[in-house]
């Protein structure tokens, strides 16, 4: 892809009445509308109030005017921002007569688009721009704001490196084959193959951290009426989102809440209690309740600590697939007499607390940091996306299949396919290697005017 000849304009600012509005122009037109909309075109990088204007000099709205010269922008094109009020109607006719200037209505990222194509950013970091807009942290944010200054394609790019320079060396061997098997028996290459296994692995790992940042954890809250589900969902929120009455399917639909435990955005839903009944507004609850079940990231299935784990909930356990983290909650310890704690029980992960009492519920909290191994404390941290850690695993997988060439059939040809595959998953992160169905579903994400 190419950033485009044409000069694009959008409201910067989100939709409703502010003090403060800001439309946004990018492209080689952008002198032009300068020039008309403001009477003349401001000194660069200099902060000028002007009289915005329509086709007959009127002023539509007045305000700041900041022009900047390519190619040292954010898109690297000529910009133009306009501050001026914020009603909807005075963006509106501000925005209107950009286009009639000669703009057209920039597309979601397409801003952050054009920085990239560019060569402002790469990819990894104009995804970054994103998340920092969206963190529902302070953490998150910190972590956006690393991997926009590129701590994160740094690191990608380090890796990069250390492949390409393997992959010179077992390409240079191919193409003096007298040296080969003196060369592919070198127990250096070996260890450097090993040295950058264990590296992807730590990236790896530091990545799945910035996953987690960036989309949080999806927590479902299930079990049989009356265990204390709902009880649950107001103690690890602080608040009474939930009613909780001692009557059998008192929740009938997904009740979500949204908090954030030592930086990690939590996405808790509480379901309805899953059971056999008539009642049709119920049945839909459960149907609901199984949906949510199957994207949950942790199921809490929730069990009243007097009766454990039933025969109803064992069946619940074994139709849970392999992939879905399920911690059991033995709820109602004040009743059953029993003392907060946590341990590894025949099912997995097992928290004993009391909802209603706030017993255990810190040890729940640890409970669901360690079932994804997410670490306190935002130092070094940075967002990352899912498909990042695709690349990653490809990356890891086709250096692991390069070691076996190596180690056993001493297969040059073979490893340095492997090598070059690897390289290219990591250059998918960063956009080196990319095409444009990735690029258009990466830039759709992000909101209009960024």
């Amino acid at each position: 892809m190419e950033a485009g000849d044409d000069t694009i304009a959008a409201i910067a600012t989100p939709p409703g009445r502010g003090g403060i509005g800001i439309v946004r122009v990018s492209g080689p037109a952008t002198a032009l509308i300068a020039k008309n909309l403001l009477a003349s075109v401001p000194a660069p990088r200099v902060a000028v109030y002007r009289d915005f204007c329509d086709a007959d000099g009127k002023p539509i709205d007045s305000g700041i005017a900041l022009y900047f010269p390519a190619p040292n922008t954010f898109t690297g094109e000529n910009v133009l921002e306009l501050q001026g009020h914020g009603g909807p109607v005075v963006m509106d006719l501000l925005l209107a007569r950009t286009l009639e200037l000669g703009a057209r209505q920039a597309r979601p990222g397409e801003f952050s688009q054009r920085a990239f194509l560019n060569g402002k950013m790469d990819l990894a970091q104009a995804e970054a721009v994103a998340d920092l807009i969206d963190s529902a942290t302070a953490t998150a944010a910190r972590g956006a704001q690393r991997s926009l200054s590129g701590d994160f394609s740094q690191e990608v790019r380090s890796l990069s490196r250390q492949v390409a320079e393997l992959r010179a060396f077992v390409e240079a061997a191919i193409d003096f084959p007298e040296e080969e098997i003196d060369f592919l028996a070198d127990k250096t290459l070996l260890e450097r193959l090993q040295a950058l296994s264990e590296k992807l692995t730590k990236t790896l790992s530091a990545t799945r951290q910035g996953v987690l940042l960036q989309e949080g954890l999806r927590v479902v809250i299930a079990g049989q009426p009356n265990v204390g589900k709902s009880s649950l969902l107001n103690a690890l929120s602080g608040s009474d989102t939930a009613i909780v009455t001692h009557l059998p399917g008192t929740t009938r639909d997904l009740l979500r809440e949204q908090i954030h435990l030592d930086g990690l955005p939590l996405h808790i839903i509480d379901t309805a209690g899953l059971r056999d009944t008539d009642d049709l507004v119920e049945q839909h609850g459960i149907y609901r309740a199984r949906g949510a079940i199957a994207e949950a990231d942790i199921v809490l299935l929730v069990v009243d600590a007097s009766l454990g784990v039933t025969e109803i909930d064992r069946v619940l356990l074994a139709e849970l697939d392999s992939a879905r983290k399920c911690v059991v909650v033995r709820n109602k310890i004040d009743l059953a007499g029993e003392s907060a704690t946590i341990l590894q029980g025949k099912f997995g992960s097992e928290v004993a607390l009391s909802a209603k009492l706030g017993l255990g519920i810190e040890l729940l909290r640890d409970c669901l940091k360690q079932q994804v191994g997410y670490e306190q404390g935002d130092e070094g941290s940075f967002t990352a996306r899912r498909r990042h850690l695709d690349a990653l695993r490809r990356a890891e997988q086709h250096i692991a299949v390069a070691y076996q060439c190596i180690q056993g059939a001493r297969a040059g040809e073979l490893m340095a396919e492997d090598l070059r595959a690897a390289q290219q998953s990591l250059g998918e992160i960063t956009g080196e290697f990319s095409n444009e169905d990735l690029l258009d579903l990466v830039f759709s994400e992000f909101c209009i005017g960024k």
